[in-house]
């Protein structure tokens, strides 16, 4: 026998232990008399991938004569413990929990286009614009160009270190070429990582120019530009093929004072646009200055797109449901995704070489890890996020007036599957003491809750086809 068939012979029985393993797990679960109960729990999170256990009890009184109204404990539940969502939103983690966070996202993006969720329906008619922010160049990258030519060069010269500055291949767009150097001698590695860190503060520093630049466009001074208009947004951001982040946002200007409270009529989507670009043209910050890499001078790219948003996509511009939809899809992507990093923190150099990225990549987190050991760059924590490539920020941010929040969604979503709530009833006292415990599945749990997992969003995708299928009947039907 081979080395090469013995490997095979090897992984062949593994694979049956594996599969022994999880078959026997299921069978001791299957036997177990609360089984139908944990079925009820397992379906009650979704299928969720990563569940959290928890023990404890909830009781509700009478305030006035300590009557016991309810009483919850775990006790009596399969391994005496409740199973909760892990409500993490990358699908590579948990799908089950990351299709619930997209729909949390659309109603929260959508909410504050056309209103909903305590937002007035009159935020449609209000100046809004779908704006993109770049990161500027830190290198010469492979690109997709509709079938056009990568890089052309007329000439055929070289860079210093020996490597074309040109390419002219046309890529396809899953060729991995796609985002990486031309030269990564070139490439300015350390810039790029400490764009990333202060990515959160070029935003803010966005934000405050469009108040002043929007003052100056109409003749007031800021302070009283505050008092009469207020700019609301939901960003969220992501990696680009050169693995650079850039920013997707909603903005919308809003009469200052109640939800209600309509911008003025100088107040239009034109003049918004132009002055999103001079705002954004004008952020400037400067990194704290290293004698290893010098003074970096942190700009947003000179490349800006805006879109005007009409209300289901009346005129010209985007349609309102399209960008929360946009928004919503990108939110469940983890880095493993778009390939430009890890889902977990990495607390040793060897995992970088570990992990499944490209060689540009890779040497973004391996520069992201050297930097960090830099004394006047501690602040910035760049050994913490490397499997972010120093990119501190939350994927998704929004204004505190923009709509509603998560927490907001949830509650609401939780008070309707559980119905009317006696510890919201006047008149009552509730004491809960609820303890951590575990999380995760056995591996045949794990299964069983893949396979009701993807029976949920099969009925759901089944009944969105439904709905659909009724709505283009109906609209036929009135023609």
């Amino acid at each position: 026998m081979t080395p090469a068939d013995r490997r095979v012979t090897l992984d062949r029985a593994a694979r049956l232990r594996q599969l022994s393993t999880i078959d026997r797990d299921i069978l001791t679960r299957a036997q177990d008399p609360l089984f139908q109960r944990w079925l009820e729990q397992i379906r009650a999170t979704g299928g969720c991938a990563h569940p959290i256990h928890l023990t404890g009890s909830t009781t509700t009184r009478d305030a006035a004569t300590g009557e016991v109204i309810h009483h919850y404990d775990t006790a009596g539940e399969p391994g005496e413990r409740l199973l909760v969502r892990c409500r993490n939103r990358r699908a590579t983690v948990c799908p089950a929990c990351s299709r619930l966070h997209a729909g949390d996202t659309y109603h929260l993006v959508r909410a504050g286009l056309v209103g909903g969720k305590t937002v007035p329906a009159t935020v449609r008619e209000r100046p809004r614009l779908f704006l993109t922010l770049t990161a500027p160049s830190f290198g010469t990258v492979h690109r997709t160009s509709d079938g056009k030519r990568c890089q052309p060069r007329r000439d055929s010269g070289h860079c210093e270190h020996g490597r074309p500055i040109g390419c002219g291949l046309v890529h396809a767009d899953t060729d991995p070429q796609v985002g990486q150097p031309l030269c990564t001698a070139c490439y300015d590695y350390p810039a790029h990582i400490l764009w990333h860190a202060y990515a959160g503060r070029l935003w803010k520093a966005f934000t405050d120019n469009l108040y002043n630049h929007l003052a100056a466009r109409v003749g007031h001074t800021r302070t009283d530009l505050r008092h009469t208009v207020r700019v609301s947004y939901a960003k969220v951001a992501e990696y680009q093929r050169r693995a650079a982040v850039h920013v997707h946002a909603v903005v919308r200007i809003d009469g200052n004072g109640s939800p209600d409270a309509p911008p003025p009529i100088w107040a239009t989507a034109d003049l918004l646009a132009q002055t999103v670009r001079t705002a954004a043209a004008a952020v400037n910050l400067r990194a704290p200055y290293s004698a290893a890499l010098g003074e970096h001078e942190l700009t947003w790219g000179a490349q800006l797109d805006t879109r005007t948003l009409r209300a289901f996509g009346a005129g010209d511009g985007l349609a309102d449901d399209a960008v929360a939809a946009y928004v919503a899809k990108y939110i469940t992507k983890g880095a493993n995704d778009t390939g430009v990093g890890a889902d977990h923190r990495i607390t040793d150099p060897a995992e970088i070489d570990q992990a499944p990225v490209s060689p540009h990549v890779r040497t973004l987190m391996h520069t992201c890890w050297r930097l960090g050991s830099l004394p006047e760059l501690a602040p910035l924590r760049l050994r913490a996020w490397a499997h972010t490539l120093g990119y501190r920020g939350q994927v998704l941010t929004k204004s505190r007036r923009y709509s509603t929040t998560y927490a907001a969604l949830r509650a609401e979503r939780a008070a309707h599957e559980r119905g009317p709530d006696l510890a919201d009833a006047p008149g009552t006292v509730t004491d809960s003491r609820w303890r951590y415990i575990d999380s995760g599945h056995s591996p045949g749990a794990a299964l069983i809750a893949a396979g009701i997992a993807e029976d949920i969003a099969r009925n759901r995708e089944v009944a969105r086809e439904e709905l659909a299928e009724r709505g283009a009947s109906c609209r036929t039907r009135r023609r």
